[in-house]
């Protein structure tokens, strides 16, 4: 008792070096009570992104439609549809909107009118937030001029000509443009106040790297892993089967910009490699997915067909290794290149026999097939080594490891990728590793430890699970069956391809699932929600992304142009607003559904579809979030000094 009563003198004490008087913390939990009573910001919910940046880009500057929504609230008796349009457009692109203004002349006029409509509007966006939040997404430069211009009463005539004069004086100082595009950024901050992205912003899109880019310029962040975010992470620990299984899916959706230009990633060696050992085979089961055209990397089908194959069968080798090295994975009956009958030309998977539809392995021994050829072997130390050099790559994984985690939870809301491994009854499933049993929750803390062990210690059993983790039936992250590249590549058979989901993709469809996970993880049952990515939902089938009563979210609705023939949509983004919960739907054109094939890019003229899902019995107060919870300590803490200062203590 005596040592608690020491400990908190101490900490009186410390606190009162940053309130050093009874008037300083009584001032201090005015401001934070205050604060209590604003209404919550806004929060946006992203899932599978996969490198789709020119769709996130325009989702997340343009806040999925919110921030037209405020320009025709405020500007429609002053401003014509299709300026608005123009003036929402020029908000959320402002490094090309100014450059094209400028060539045709920016006008002093032009610019002071610009101004001043983006200084109304940032003043309605930020009339939520304290001016010391508002301060927090300032721009460095400017920063003081703006926040002069936000919070003038232009009512008055003195401070009308403040406020002119602030504004003459940027524009005479030839500083309009880029003063101009600072308040174009300050407005998309302002619309969104903290960004949830739910997994998998890599792969099968064209350029993940400018997607990182944004998402590490934005103040408020937080990232649950998905298994593609996975894989990249596991290449940057070294996991050789995970810097394969990163280059075989960039080269088989033509993503040679990512790696090249991106991150400087040198494929040369493999283009080398493939180009000799293939060249007398048409790899015509490995011609790559052309989604998308290569800006700096134009590289022959033929040529890509080639490195997709070698560098698959590369993988399929390491794989091999870590299976045999792992026996608690259960995961032998993947063991694809020791299982072959070279002879015959045959595999049997899942007691089944069946015939390959390519049969040509110049590289593999069949009486030791997983060994590397010399050739392999220096082809991926030459991998390895451009991803451990490359500094942008690096960043960015570091970003990932400091933002992310395998689930979070805030404002009573569950986020996680893919799915809490389950059995068909219901139950959580328990997973033997390193000799110890974990389910539920318990799981993925154990498997975020390992994530980190993978990186911060290159332990080899850690580096080794982060394959797990991208294709393991009882991952969290991934959750199903198998990953059946190999069968695609070389079987083709429906039935021999066909990948089952772990149960709990149906069973969460239920309250009671819900709620059973919920109470595994601390959380109300009544007041929560799961938001879940991973599965895209087919609403062109019928499918709703709202579950369980409107308990879970499931929110991959097909930014990937890899999905949207599946969704019939163009994604989703899950909205938690101070006054309701509400998905945006962002929708395809007519137009340009003929013009893409099915649906492979987004009209952004066309405003995204925004349903209202719930609504909050009362407006949702900085009070009844996470954050109320911190503020309502540090306030307690505060009238604990309070009392010790008016008693002599301190």
């Amino acid at each position: 008792m005596e040592q608690s009563k020491n400990i908190d003198k101490k900490y009186l004490k410390l606190l009162a070096e940053k309130y050093p008087s009874a008037a300083a913390a009584k001032s201090e939990i005015i401001n934070l009570t205050a604060i209590m009573g604003l209404p919550k910001g806004t929060e946006y919910f992203f899932s599978d992104i996969h490198g789709e940046y020119e769709a996130f880009l325009n989702l997340l500057r343009s806040a999925s439609g919110t921030i037209m929504d405020k320009i025709r609230e405020y500007f429609s008796d002053s401003m014509t549809g299709e300026g608005q349009e123009r003036f929402a457009h020029f908000i959320y692109f402002p490094d090309e909107n100014i450059k094209s203004y400028q060539a045709r002349g920016f006008g002093k006029e032009e610019q002071k009118i610009l101004i001043c409509r983006l200084i109304k509007l940032c003043r309605e966006l930020s009339s939520k937030y304290t001016r010391s939040k508002v301060r927090k997404k300032l721009p460095e430069d400017y920063g003081y001029a703006i926040e002069e211009l936000l919070n003038v009463d232009t009512a008055e005539v003195d401070k009308k000509k403040y406020y002119d004069e602030i504004i003459h004086s940027v524009i005479e100082s030839d500083s309009g443009a880029d003063f101009i595009g600072h308040l174009c950024v300050l407005a998309q901050r302002l619309a969104v106040d903290k960004l949830h992205i739910i997994g998998d912003i890599f792969d099968r899109g064209p350029r993940a790297d400018i997607i990182m880019n944004e998402l590490m310029n934005f103040p408020d962040v937080d990232i649950q892993w998905g298994n593609h975010d996975i894989s990249w992470m596991g290449a940057a620990c070294g996991n050789l089967a995970l810097v394969a299984n990163v280059v075989r899916i960039a080269v088989s959706y033509n993503n040679f910009d990512v790696l090249e230009d991106g991150y400087g990633i040198n494929l040369r060696p493999l283009s080398m490699f493939a180009s000799n050992v293939y060249k007398n085979d048409d790899c015509k089961g490995f011609l790559p997915k052309l989604l998308d055209e290569n800006v700096y990397d134009n590289v022959d089908v033929q040529l890509a067909a080639k490195m997709h194959k070698a560098i698959a069968v590369i993988q399929f080798k390491i794989e091999g290794q870590i299976i045999e090295r792992h026996p608690e994975y259960d995961m032998d009956d993947r063991n694809f290149l020791k299982k072959l009958n070279y002879d015959k030309g045959t595999i049997e998977i899942e007691g089944v026999e069946y015939k390959l539809k390519d049969t040509m392995f110049p590289t593999v021994d069949s009486k030791n097939p997983l060994e590397l050829t010399e050739g392999e072997q220096e082809l991926l130390y030459t991998l390895v080594s451009s991803f451990r050099h490359s500094e942008l790559f690096n960043r960015h994984v570091e970003f990932l490891y400091n933002k992310g985690s395998m689930y979070t939870c805030c404002n009573s809301n569950l986020l996680y990728h893919g799915c809490i491994p389950m059995n068909e009854d219901g139950s959580f499933t328990e997973v033997v590793l390193d000799g110890r049993r974990y389910k539920g929750k318990r799981l993925l803390d154990y498997t975020n430890e390992m994530v980190k062990q993978a990186y911060y210690t290159k332990k080899p059993d850690s580096v080794d699970f982060m394959w797990y983790l991208w294709c393991g039936k009882n991952s969290s992250v991934y959750g199903k069956s198998k990953m059946s590249a190999f069968e695609g590549y070389f079987i083709g058979d429906e039935k021999a391809k066909k990948e089952i989901y772990n149960p709990y993709y149906q069973l969460s469809n239920q309250e009671k699932i819900c709620d059973m996970i919920f109470e595994e993880f601390g959380l109300n049952p009544k007041t929560s929600h799961i938001i879940n990515g991973h599965v895209p939902v087919k609403l062109k089938d019928g499918e709703s992304p709202v579950k369980a009563n409107g308990k879970l979210y499931v929110i991959d609705g097909g930014i990937s142009k890899a999905y949207r023939t599946k969704t019939g949509i163009a994604g989703y983004t899950l909205i938690f607003s101070s006054h309701h919960i509400a998905l945006a739907e962002h929708m395809i054109s007519a137009k340009d559904r003929v013009l893409a094939g099915q649906g492979s890019y987004i009209n952004y003229k066309v405003s995204p579809v925004i349903k209202i899902t719930e609504r909050m019995k009362e407006r949702v107060r900085v009070a009844d979030t996470d954050t109320g919870e911190i503020l309502r300590e540090k306030i307690n803490d505060l009238k604990m000094l309070v009392k010790a200062y008016e008693d002599g203590q301190v």
